[in-house]
């Protein structure tokens, strides 16, 4: 099995980054990947500086089978870069795993994306892995346990060429999709936040790759695989976050302590209910207005 290129990207934030690249050296399938970079451009000119120093960093790494570093010398936000980024790459691979520079893995992180790759790689209706999970343990549950969502996410992730060429970035179909109250319910079972956000979306309020992704994953009935135990964590909540802010107290996960080389991965193609249910209550109205309350606490 050749591992899938890793693709990271990173705008400004250098002690994540380090500890990122530190976090994915650390995984027995670092060595044998070859890792792909991308480092957008300064916003204005007092980013400048801090983006140079990344720049410095970036050809320091090694500890992988190769390093291709992109730097951009403008600012193409992060949904740009994301978009061009992974279609670049899957001109020359049939899968990535990607991820940003504010993520640190879990030792067993490649291996659990490049089994899940390969053993969902002929099942289309899969469109994504996820390396995130929402702590949805009920008491002793197996970290090693894998489950099917309705529902993407962004936070350390991997797909396929096949999956990601047929996306519509244009989203061409809202028009009905906005007049549709029975899809809005339906699309809305994969989280209270979707709708709003393909709302702003569109109507030019937000700048986002992810959410044309899960709107694409809706429309054609997909699935994303996540693990119980989070193979991610998220150290991106502070104030240099450029997508991520708020209260990460919903957001910490069932973090994989384990750290097994062998998952179980399910045989039926389909919504895991019992999970589905739990991520549900995670991502509903009440959960969205606790974490906003939190956030003005904090």
């Amino acid at each position: 099995m050749k591992p899938a290129p890793i693709l990271l990207f990173t705008y400004k934030r250098l002690e994540a980054l380090k500890n990122t690249i530190t976090a994915l050296k650390k995984n027995e399938l670092a060595s044998d990947s070859d890792l792909f970079i991308f480092s957008d451009g300064p916003k204005q000119p007092k980013d400048k500086q801090i983006i140079d120093e990344i720049r410095v960093f970036l050809n320091t790494i090694s500890g992988f089978k190769s390093v291709t570093i992109s730097a951009s010398p403008t600012n193409k936000g992060l949904a740009n870069s994301i978009i061009a980024g992974v279609t670049k790459v899957l001109e020359q691979s049939e899968n990535v795993i990607v991820l940003e520079d504010d993520l640190l893995t879990t030792p067993n992180f490649l291996t659990y994306m490049n089994k899940a790759l390969n053993n969902y790689s002929n099942e289309e209706k899969v469109f994504s892995i996820s390396g995130y999970s929402f702590n949805l343990r009920d008491k002793e549950q197996n970290p090693n346990i894998t489950y099917f969502l309705n529902r993407g996410w962004s936070w350390g992730w991997a797909t396929w060429k096949n999956r990601w060429e047929k996306v519509d970035w244009e989203v061409n179909s809202y028009k009905e999709f906005a007049k549709n109250k029975k899809e809005r319910k339906e699309f809305a079972k994969g989280g209270s936040d979707l709708n709003a956000m393909l709302d702003k979306q569109m109507t030019g309020k937000l700048d986002s790759w992810a959410i044309r992704w899960f709107y694409h994953q809706f429309k054609n009935e997909g699935l994303t695989l996540y693990p119980l135990g989070s193979k991610i964590y998220n150290d991106g909540f502070d104030e240099f976050a450029t997508h991520t802010n708020g209260s990460e107290k919903r957001y910490i996960p069932y973090l994989d302590k384990e750290h097994s080389m062998d998952f179980d991965f399910p045989k039926k193609i389909e919504i895991t209910q019992e999970y589905q249910k739990r991520f549900q209550s995670k991502m509903g109205i009440f959960a969205r207005i606790r974490s906003k309350i939190e956030t003005l606490l904090k």
